[in-house]
């Protein structure tokens, strides 16, 4: 039982009823309680309240977890607020569930996902799914660049000029390094024309440096050429 001090809908609204469920201090048995509420089965996004909450019962939580759709996982997964352990199976479950999701799940999810789902996003061979994950506020230089590796991908580099990373001259040095290896590689979907962007994007001194390290012989004399202008051509 729990104290009746602290009710449950019908006996208040709603609204009184959610902010109790963000107290950090419910009375003993009253998650429990307001986990059985016939309305609450129905709002799994508002069950996600109750999964998270730090004193919510383990095997509550177990029971809990498994039945929320993949908003109210991603929510559990970035609030710091959260059990641990509630986290923890809420990017696991993320990163199960990113398989069967339509692409218009992915492109939802993408800004809001967690870290230890970034790499699968980033391999998602969909444009509209990679400009919405560049958007994801978690991200930095060095975690972007960190999930950089050849071949890069056609999809990859369109979501890249068109995101807040276009102008980074740190980006356009490793992309144009990554653009050398795919294109040294068998069946590469990339092509000379997928450089022009981020040779642009460095100052002329910077375009030789970068070439004395590109080893496609027709990347090397495209960068170096425009080294020697110190202009590209629209």
């Amino acid at each position: 039982m729990y104290s009746v001090s602290w009710p449950l809908p019908p006996a208040i609204e709603w609204p009184k009823f959610l902010r109790l469920l963000r107290n950090p201090a419910p009375p003993r048995g009253w998650l429990e309680a307001a986990a059985e509420l016939e309305d609450l089965q129905k709002r799994p996004l508002l069950l996600r309240w109750i999964a998270q909450h730090p004193k919510a019962p383990a095997h509550l939580r177990a029971r809990l977890l498994p039945r929320l759709p993949w908003r109210a996982l991603a929510a559990v997964a970035l609030d710091a607020s959260a059990h641990p352990q509630a986290r923890a199976f809420a990017t696991e479950r993320l990163q199960n569930l990113w398989p069967g999701l339509t692409v218009g799940e992915r492109r939802a999810l993408a800004p809001l996902a967690p870290k230890p789902l970034w790499r699968l996003v980033w391999k998602m061979p969909d444009t509209g799914v990679l400009q919405a994950f560049l958007q994801n506020p978690r991200l930095h230089e060095s975690t972007l660049m960190a999930l950089f590796q050849a071949p890069l991908l056609p999809s990859q580099l369109a979501a890249l000029e068109t995101s807040l990373w276009r102008e980074q001259e740190a980006i356009a040095l490793r992309v144009l390094r990554l653009i050398d290896e795919t294109l040294l590689m068998l069946e590469s979907q990339v092509v000379l024309g997928h450089a022009v962007h981020w040779i642009k994007v460095l100052e002329p001194d910077a375009r030789l440096l970068a070439s004395t390290n590109i080893r496609h012989p027709a990347l090397r004399r495209m960068v170096r050429a425009h080294s020697a202008a110190g202009t590209f051509p629209d």
